[in-house]
């Protein structure tokens, strides 16, 4: 039994050596490996899994004139985002968590208030100095500008200005009441 196993197995060998080259079966090889590598990066159903992915229970803030629940990205300040919430990593809408700092360089929105229809200026710092805290990623672009204008644009890493350049996760902070457009 043995040996009918292995001359099948010689001349299977031998047949594939004459119809391929060393760098076919190379990239063959190489193919899969990459192929298997990205099996982590395609998209599963999170939904499926029965709730909020996030692990963080949800949140009022307690005042009338603030609706809303801060460790969702559908709360109103949140509108031009993109980090994690650190109402969701151990810190407020407007603090950071223990062991970080927030950077001194900000990039602004104009959020609207649904509770008295009136829009605010949101400031929107980074908390710096631990690694991501990957905890309700939350990605809003309303009002987003392009990389021209800087201070309006979410996509910088805005912890160049601490003393680490380690982003963890971005505050949402109120400024005042934005100046309402007036035509004249």
């Amino acid at each position: 039994m043995t040996s009918r196993l292995d001359k099948w197995i010689e001349k299977s060998g031998r047949n594939i050596a004459k119809r391929t080259s060393r760098r076919g079966i190379f990239a063959i090889l190489g193919g899969g490996l990459v192929g298997a590598a990205a099996i982590p990066l395609l998209p599963i159903a999170r939904a499926a899994s029965g709730g909020d992915s996030s692990g963080v229970a949800p949140q009022s803030t307690g005042k009338l004139n603030d609706p809303g629940d801060p460790t969702s990205c559908d709360y109103w300040r949140y509108c031009g985002i993109d980090g994690f919430l650190c109402a969701c990593c151990g810190g407020t809408t407007s603090s950071c968590p223990p062991g970080t700092e927030m950077s001194p360089i900000t990039w602004i929105g104009t959020c609207n208030n649904p509770a008295d229809g009136r829009s605010y200026v949101i400031s929107y710092n980074d908390c710096c100095g631990t690694t991501a805290c990957g905890r309700c990623l939350c990605n809003r672009n309303e009002d987003d500008k392009p990389m021209v204008r800087p201070q309006a644009n979410n996509d910088i890493n805005w912890c160049l200005g601490s003393t680490s350049e380690a982003y963890n996760c971005s505050t949402a902070i109120i400024v005042g009441l934005a100046q309402e457009d007036t035509v004249g």
